[in-house]
């Protein structure tokens, strides 16, 4: 496994993106690779993603993924966020320009730096806003996309203060209302990851917290959609954080269902 530096002077977000690239090996097959995109790729080298890769390339457990890790810019919250609506106190304004950097000058760049003409298949992932962020991305460009992976998302992400008196969670959970209003698209596939200590809060008083009670209300949304288990892998990590060592546990888990070999689970 090989593992290159780039950095892309992005138009649209004014600032230098670093990003990482995975290959699997130095001859990697253009004509029939997979690609995936993630956010937060400053966390992979942290975790080791390649120790992670290569323990699964020796074990011929997954099938050949080029990895792209994008760092992540100082203005964090406002790049990886959703696109078409801010929260309610306005963030999330960059999230539209960051989108158009991922089709217009972050696949360019791989396309021609590598090159690929066409990949077999294009996925994102992202942890906790990165991965609102990439479901945010592949929600609102299910014709790029075919699978997604959400590792301690944020989807508390809100149009309103929860301490309004006339919030509702049910309207006002920004990733929930865009699936509920949004289009069915049959060939997606999520994997959603919580640790059971992501967080204390209990925004509801329901004994669960809102890290977990927020994934799987959004599966919920999901499965009124039209998906069904077969679409969808939930992991809920018992003593999980929200950190890099529990995503680091949980990563394994998501390339093996995503591009395990047959056989291999």
């Amino acid at each position: 496994m090989i593992i290159k530096n780039h950095v892309i002077k992005s138009v649209f977000l004014k600032r230098d993106v670093i990003i990482d690239c995975y290959l699997p090996h130095s001859e990697m097959d253009t004509a029939n690779v997979n690609l995936l995109l993630i956010n937060d790729g400053q966390d992979l080298v942290a975790m080791q993603f390649e120790k992670i890769l290569l323990k699964l390339y020796q074990q011929k457990t997954i099938t050949p993924l080029l990895c792209v890790g994008l760092h992540c810019g100082a203005d964090r919250r406002n790049e990886y966020a959703t696109a078409k609506i801010t929260d309610y106190k306005g963030r999330g304004s960059k999230a539209a320009l960051y989108t158009r950097f991922v089709f217009e000058e972050l696949l360019t760049f791989i396309r021609k730096t590598y090159p690929v003409f066409c990949f077999k298949e294009k996925s994102y992932a992202g942890f906790s806003l990165g991965g609102l962020s990439a479901l945010d991305i592949v929600w609102n460009n299910a014709n790029e996309f075919t699978k997604v992976g959400v590792f301690s998302g944020s989807f508390w992400w809100r149009d309103k203060d929860q301490d309004a008196l006339d919030f509702d969670e049910s309207k006002n959970r920004i990733m929930h209302r865009q699936v509920r209003e949004g289009d069915y698209a049959p060939w997606l596939q999520f994997f959603f990851e919580v640790g059971t200590q992501d967080e204390t809060a209990d925004r509801n008083n329901n004994g669960i917290i809102d890290a977990i009670d927020d994934t799987i209300s959004l599966i919920d949304e999901l499965k009124q959609k039209g998906y069904s288990g077969n679409d969808i892998k939930y992991l809920e990590l018992k003593d999980g954080r929200h950190d890099v060592s529990t995503w680091g546990r949980a990563f394994p888990a998501f390339l093996e269902w995503g591009w395990g070999r047959q056989g291999s689970k």
